[in-house]
């Protein structure tokens, strides 16, 4: 019988506290082995406390982390030779280059040459350049570039695309599919759900420091509704009793409502015979979704 690995990322019961002001409380979930796993939440919900406690840079107040099977501050030198990391607001060395970056930072790990080159025409990164002369997104790329020629079992990524333009951020989205095709595991942090949506097998979404949602997107359906806008000639009636339809606004002529996906065509059916005069239809933020599904979910108070 084959021995089964432990899963990549495991973490369970995770708390940690800055002072009195709760960061996690009771985190749980378990990234699989050749996964995709999106890390959602909005800003400040507790996803880059979560990846610093995974690096082995933050100590937990309670609960347990594992990486790629080991305590990740206890073994921190091994795993980072198995893992690459991309933080969302990339801090440089101003007087190297980008390519005398790049070798930097991996250092210790096994690495393509030729795939360096590649990766770098890939994001139009001019790696001559010294750091100090690059803009948010050159840096970002630079770390990008970094992970992805890296050898490695697992990538966490923690808001990687910010400050790229939607060209790299395509670029980013393929690359991803051709190294996790290849067998690496992705963690991926970000409040961006068009992001996730593109790239992930499963997501795990973080508020207040506590997962509210975990499980597939197909399992997640019920946070993908579509806004929908619409101006009628005619005033608007019919909409209100359809099936799938959620908080539905008129103010006049104008009528606005979410709608499950199986559901769009039919909703949008029933306004043509008001007469459309304009329509828009737009998958809802992340950020909305929060408001709509855990808006009356308070963090807890913590005690004095």
């Amino acid at each position: 019988m084959t021995e089964r690995l432990p899963s990549p990322v495991v973490v369970d019961d995770l708390s940690k506290h800055f002072g009195r002001t709760p960061a996690l409380t009771g985190t749980t979930f378990t990234v699989a082995h050749g996964a995709v796993h999106g890390f959602l939440g909005p800003n400040g919900a507790g996803k880059s406390t979560c990846i610093r406690i995974l690096l082995g840079l933050l100590r937990q107040d309670a609960g347990t982390a594992r990486v790629l099977g080991s305590d990740p501050r206890a073994d921190a030198v091994a795993l980072h030779e198995r893992l690459a990391y991309v933080p969302g607001d990339v801090a440089l060395w101003p007087n190297l280059t980008g390519g005398e970056t790049i070798d930097v930072l991996l250092r210790g790990r096994r690495a393509d040459r030729d795939r360096i080159g590649y990766l770098c025409e890939r994001f139009e990164l001019d790696r001559t350049k010294q750091c100090r002369t690059y803009s948010k997104g050159n840096r970002q790329k630079v770390a990008i570039v970094a992970a992805l020629a890296a050898d490695v079992e697992l990538l966490l990524l923690d808001e990687p695309t910010s400050g790229l333009d939607p060209l790299m951020e395509a670029t980013f989205q393929d690359e991803i599919r051709q190294v996790n095709e290849r067998g690496t595991t992705v963690l991926l942090s970000s409040h961006i759900l068009g992001q996730v949506e593109t790239l992930c097998d499963r997501v795990s979404i973080i508020r207040h420091g506590r997962i509210v949602e975990d499980g597939t997107l197909a399992e997640l359906r019920h946070l993908t509704r579509t806004a929908v806008r619409a101006e009628t000639r005619e005033p608007i009636d019919g909409v209100l009793d359809l099936r799938g339809v959620h908080g539905v606004r008129i103010e006049g002529h104008v009528v606005g409502f979410d709608v499950d996906t199986e559901h769009l065509d039919a909703a949008i059916g029933s306004l043509h015979g008001h007469g459309i005069v304009s329509l828009t239809c737009q998958p809802p933020t992340l950020e909305q979704l929060f408001m709509r599904h855990y808006e009356q979910r308070q963090p807890e108070s913590v005690e004095s």
